[in-house]
């Protein structure tokens, strides 16, 4: 059963030089349970898609399209429901937890809010709740009287997570969650996150520019280019063998581990991500596509089936479905 279904989502941001498109038309969804990882490069959409689910986006974007939390639309309901929403249903670790904490308050106050702000528990029961949350992700009890910057940033990122857990939803949504991070602590962050979401039987949605790191937590894999989809699919398909030259290029981007070839000869990307409000004709990723034909600047491929349970946005995938 489909726990979020997302239908043609756009957002938009209205500045002073006019709109900026910066979703476009994303079409997903997230099965209970599932896990689902969103990559691509900075500016690519994908952390104004993450707010845009529980409507955190600031007052000059428009969104449109629907979004279905457990078949509930999200821009339909009231600032009550939505309230009673955010973090009871649907939780979310923000990308950088120092920005995330108050640096003036506890760091047990802080995860026993959402708790008695729902009535979930009397101020006694959200102090043991604090304490199991604490032990959860692997910090002891006494770190409940701590302040932010007494913390590493992999302890405040269990802090963040502990918060997310605090009112048992049923999906939290991971914006880089090890972002700012020793390769050590990610591992850990990691570890713990796939253990939790296992646990608890909590569906996912995992933000991140490294296919490495999304193809080892998720089911399923969406990379994104210029506000679009232009591959979604089983993870370890797309990060072992993807289809569109970008998420290509996302994969060939990290070194292999243990592979001395790939670690002195990475493969990098020319060029930048388009200005969202001078987006290139036809297909957004042609001017920096290796493998780019004359149409690929006129004709805007849509998501084409590439394998079972697989889409890609590409004349190469299309021409080869076109040819089977």
């Amino acid at each position: 059963m489909s726990l979020l279904e997302l239908d043609d989502v756009s957002v938009t941001y209205r500045i002073a030089a006019g709109e900026v498109p910066a979703v476009r038309g994303v079409s997903l969804t997230l099965d209970s349970g599932a896990a689902l990882g969103v990559a691509g490069e900075s500016g690519s959409g994908k952390s104004t898609l993450a707010m845009a689910l529980l409507r955190l986006l600031p007052r000059d974007a428009r969104v449109d399209g629907r979004i279905l939390l457990g078949g509930e639309d999200i821009a339909a309901m009231t600032w009550g429901r939505l309230r009673a929403v955010r973090w009871a249903e649907a939780s979310i670790v923000f990308q950088g937890a120092q920005h995330g904490l108050n640096p003036v308050r506890r760091i047990g106050d802080q995860i026993a809010e959402p708790l008695l702000v729902h009535g979930l528990a009397k101020p006694e029961g959200a102090r043991k709740r604090v304490t199991e949350l604490l032990e959860q992700v692997g910090l002891p009890a006494w770190r409940a009287r701590s302040y932010p910057h007494e913390l590493s940033g992999g302890q405040r990122q269990r802090v963040m997570i502990a918060m997310a857990l605090a009112c048992s939803p049923r999906l939290i949504i991971a914006d880089e969650p090890t972002t700012a991070l020793d390769v050590m602590v990610q591992a850990q962050v990691l570890t713990l996150i796939k253990e939790l979401v296992a646990e608890h039987g909590i569906s996912l949605i995992m933000i991140s520019h490294d296919l490495s790191v999304l193809a080892d937590v998720c089911d399923q894999l969406a990379v994104m280019y210029a506000g679009r989809v232009v591959e979604h699919g089983p993870s370890a398909q797309v990060f072992h063998d993807p289809r569109h030259p970008y998420a290509k290029a996302l994969a060939a981007a990290f070194p292999t581990v243990g592979d001395p070839a790939s670690r002195m000869a990475p493969q990098g990307l020319g060029g930048d991500p388009p200005d969202p409000m001078q987006l290139p004709t036809g297909c957004a990723f042609h001017p920096r596509c290796p493998v780019a034909l004359p149409e690929c600047a006129s004709t805007d491929v849509e998501l084409w089936p590439a394998g079972p349970g697989r889409v890609a946005a590409c004349v190469h995938v299309r021409a080869k479905e076109e040819a089977s």
